[in-house]
């Protein structure tokens, strides 16, 4: 290993932060990797076509090179002068591009500013990374544990949910590991890395879910939904979860199911930047697959009309991941029989803003001191953590001055964007980029 500054610099920071185990390349988990031991995906893709195409474009393909990830990273670590925040912004590339950070560049966020990302590490997500994992220390921040071969030549053990697996090109071992939610973790809940705030929690919201279940007919682990989805076939709680038969490679062996690998989660933009048209087709279907709206309006006489959300799809809150970006929200209009807007609540303005008292469901993060902050880099509380959790519901009561002898008609929708408008003209320029709005749920009654 080349001895340099930054080095240096990491030594002194893993010596003074002791608590952070994902930044130091410890003997555990196999120390400082090589690039040249990583295969690239396309080589991958040579004999598991299927599954490359639909991985290509996916959002795990496109983690590191996501334009809003990276405008956001750059601007939270714009103007920070305190060295638990810089560590914390300086640790988005662990999961973005882990090829690059466990074979040593980029360590942090600000190396992409300061040299070439190599190819492989571009690539985000990738087959040899996941499938080299043979556990984790811990089920957050990328605490995982991979043992991957040594290249093409050598390319060595890939894991996966097959103990009957074979190649003629790599050793094969069935994995545990591969099968249930916890692979997933180790990315998916991330904590703080020096205060410790929970900055997203989709492992522990899944654990405190009806889907973690004891009985295996009724558990739904996170690949049984998004490892089922096609187009098509949106594979959530509230539809039906349909095999997919087929061959992992052209001459392996026809099984009742291959696991999908189009990882679109609820993300309607970014994919489509890069010329997909099928992802963001598939992300608009597992959204409005995800939840119902029930709407009560036997007091709209006295003025008041409830909307209950129920979470009928999710096996985690809706939203969740980093849920003080995401904004979902709940619309309401009430209208006369001439159409006359009444009442009406979280209804954007013309640049894609909400007003202040609409309701969002999402995470706002606190300084310490009761003081909300927009960066989670400073994020030493949770001041605020209104979502709507798996298999449960959250009712909204709205109050207006009902007009005497007219009839009425109600409206609900709620409404998702991967980000705020507001957020993403902060981060990439005003307007530079419209945020596509997604109809989950809606509901209308007439009185």
């Amino acid at each position: 290993m080349k001895i340099t500054k930054t080095t240096i610099y990491l030594v002194f920071l893993l010596g003074a932060f002791t608590a952070l185990p994902i930044l130091s390349f410890s003997a555990k988990s196999g120390g400082h990797y090589e690039l040249s031991r990583f295969i690239p995906p396309d080589v991958c893709g040579g004999c598991h076509e299927t599954i490359y195409a639909q991985w290509k474009n996916s959002m795990h393909h496109l983690a590191q090179r996501d334009a809003i990830y990276r405008a956001a990273a750059y601007y939270y670590l714009e103007g920070l002068t305190d060295r638990d925040e810089i560590i914390e912004a300086e640790s988005c590339v662990k999961c973005h591009t882990p090829v690059g950070y466990f074979s040593g560049f980029p360590l942090k966020t600000s190396d992409e500013k300061n040299g070439k990302v190599p190819a492989i590490a571009v690539e985000g997500v990738q087959c040899d990374f996941c499938h080299s994992a043979t556990g984790a220390r811990a089920l957050f921040n990328n605490n995982i544990i991979i043992d991957p071969g040594y290249g093409e030549s050598k390319p060595g053990t890939k894991r996966g949910p097959r103990a009957d697996a074979k190649s003629d090109y790599h050793e094969s071992a069935y994995s545990k590991f591969h099968t249930g939610p916890e692979v997933c973790a180790v990315c998916h809940d991330v904590r703080h890395e020096v205060f410790g705030t929970k900055l997203e929690t989709t492992y522990e919201e899944w654990l405190a879910s009806p889907y973690n279940a004891s009985k295996s007919g009724a558990r739904v682990v996170c690949q049984d939904c998004h490892m089922y989805q096609a187009p098509g076939r949106p594979a959530t709680g509230s539809t039906k979860r349909v095999k997919n038969p087929g061959s992992s490679a052209p001459d392996g062996p026809k099984r009742d199911h291959i696991f999908t690998h189009y990882f679109v989660g609820a993300n309607t933009l970014i994919p489509g930047q890069y010329g997909d048209v099928e992802k963001p087709r598939m992300a608009e279907e597992r959204l409005r697959n995800s939840a119902e709206l029930v709407i009560d309006g036997a007091k709209a006489g006295e003025g008041l009309v409830t909307v209950t959300v129920k979470n009928t799809g999710a096996g985690h809150s809706l939203p969740t991941g980093l849920t003080d970006v995401r904004q979902m929200w709940l619309q309401l209009r009430v209208t006369d029989q001439s159409g006359a807007v009444l009442f009406q609540s979280g209804v954007p303005d013309a640049s894609g803003y909400l007003p202040a008292d609409s309701i969002v469901y999402n995470t706002v993060f606190g300084d310490g001191k009761g003081n909300p902050v927009e960066n989670i880099a400073k994020a030493r509380e949770v001041l605020k953590n209104r979502r709507i959790p798996a298999g449960g519901s959250l009712t909204e009561r709205f109050n207006f001055s009902p007009p005497a002898g007219k009839k009425l008609t109600v409206e609900a929708k709620l409404l998702y964007m991967s980000a705020s408008q507001k957020l993403i003209d902060r981060v990439a320029g005003k307007q530079s980029l419209r945020i596509p709005v997604v109809t989950m749920a809606e509901a209308r009654l007439s009185l």
